[in-house]
C-alpha cells in the first residue's frame, strides 16, 4: 500500500516536471519565432522604401538601368527566400546591391540635395540598424532555445516532444573579408 502510494507521487511528481519542461519549452520556440517574425517586418520595411528609393535616383540616373535592375532582383529574392540562411544570404546580397545604387547616387548632387532622396537615404540607414538588432535578438533567442533543448533533462523531454534545433542567422563567409581602402 505505501509503495503503491509513493509510486503514484513519484508519477504525478514526473508528470508535472515534463509539463513544465515541456511548457518552458514551447515558450521558448514561440520567443525564436517571434524573433524571427520580427527579422521580416523590418526586412519588409526595407523591401517597401527599396521601391521609393530607386525611383527618386532613376530620375536623376536613367542611364544606370543595370543598377536598378540588380536593385530589383535582390528585393526579390529577400522576399522569396525561406528560412535563416536563405534570407541571411538573399539580404546580404540586397545590401552590397544597394551600395551601388548609393555609389550611383554620389555622382549626382542634385540628387544627394533632394530633400525626398536624403529621408529615404535616412530611413533606410534607420532601417538596417533595426535589422541588425533583430538579427542579434533573433540569434541570442536561438541560442537560448538550442541549449534548452541540448542540455539535460530537458533533451530528453524534446526528443520525445519533436523540438529541433533552430538556425543562427549567419553572415556568408565572404562577408568577412576587410574591404579594400585606397586613396
Amino acid at each position: 500500500m505505501v509503495l503503491e502510494i509513493l509510486a503514484i507521487i513519484a508519477l504525478i511528481i514526473i508528470g508535472i516536471i515534463f509539463v513544465a519542461v515541456y511548457n518552458n519549452l514551447v515558450k521558448l520556440r514561440n520567443r525564436v519565432e517571434n524573433a524571427w517574425a520580427q527579422i521580416e517586418v523590418q526586412l519588409k520595411r526595407r523591401n517597401d522604401l527599396i521601391p521609393n528609393l530607386v525611383e527618386t535616383v532613376k530620375g536623376y540616373a536613367q542611364h544606370e538601368r543595370a543598377v536598378f535592375e540588380n536593385v530589383t532582383k535582390a528585393r526579390s529574392a529577400v522576399m522569396e527566400a525561406q528560412g535563416a540562411n536563405e534570407t541571411a544570404d538573399a539580404s546580404n546580397m540586397l545590401a552590397s546591391t544597394l551600395k551601388s545604387l548609393f555609389a550611383v547616387a554620389e555622382a549626382y548632387p542634385q540628387l544627394q540635395a533632394n530633400q525626398n532622396f536624403i529621408q529615404l537615404q535616412k530611413d533606410l540607414a534607420d532601417t538596417e540598424d533595426r535589422i541588425t538588432y533583430s538579427r542579434q535578438f533573433y540569434n541570442d533567442t536561438v541560442m537560448k532555445y538550442n541549449t534548452t533543448i541540448q542540455s539535460i533533462p530537458t533533451n530528453i523531454i524534446a526528443g520525445i516532444a519533436g523540438f529541433g534545433k533552430k538556425e543562427l542567422f549567419q553572415i556568408p563567409p565572404e562577408e568577412y573579408k576587410v574591404p579594400a581602402v585606397k586613396f
